[in-house]
């Protein structure tokens, strides 16, 4: 059985057709962590603090608690699930400037462990 392939610590490049998935805020002020470098290599829009945008997709994080992060990464694997032409590198959304542990986040990635085109950090 091959291991599955797991999100890199730092994502430097991408290939076509690859989409870094980060954490950011509803109001898309995307200046720090994984959402900077989202904004400055991967075409995130300011101002845009949710979904597809260039060549990244952003999940918000920075508006409460765990359930009020659910819905988007819902939103997320819904999106994937529409686009398998595309494969997501799920960064280890909220658990740098947002505060959370790998613990509360990645069981809201359940769904997306059976999926080929999502890749998640290791350990989620």
């Amino acid at each position: 059985m091959q291991k599955k392939r797991t999100t890199p610590e730092f994502i430097t490049s991408l290939q076509p057709g690859e989409i870094f998935v980060f954490g950011s805020n509803l109001r898309g002020m995307h200046g720090g962590g994984a959402a900077y470098v989202a904004y400055k290599q991967f075409g995130a829009v300011m101002g845009q603090g949710v979904g597809l945008q260039g060549q990244s997709y952003a999940i918000p994080t920075m508006q409460g608690g765990v359930d009020t992060i659910r819905p988007y990464v819902d939103e997320f694997i819904l999106f994937a699930k529409e686009h398998p032409e595309l494969t997501f590198l799920v960064t280890r959304i909220g658990c740098g400037i947002a505060g959370f542990t790998d613990d509360e986040i990645a069981p809201l990635f359940a769904k997306a462990h059976n999926m080929d085109n999502i890749i998640l950090p290791e350990g989620w």
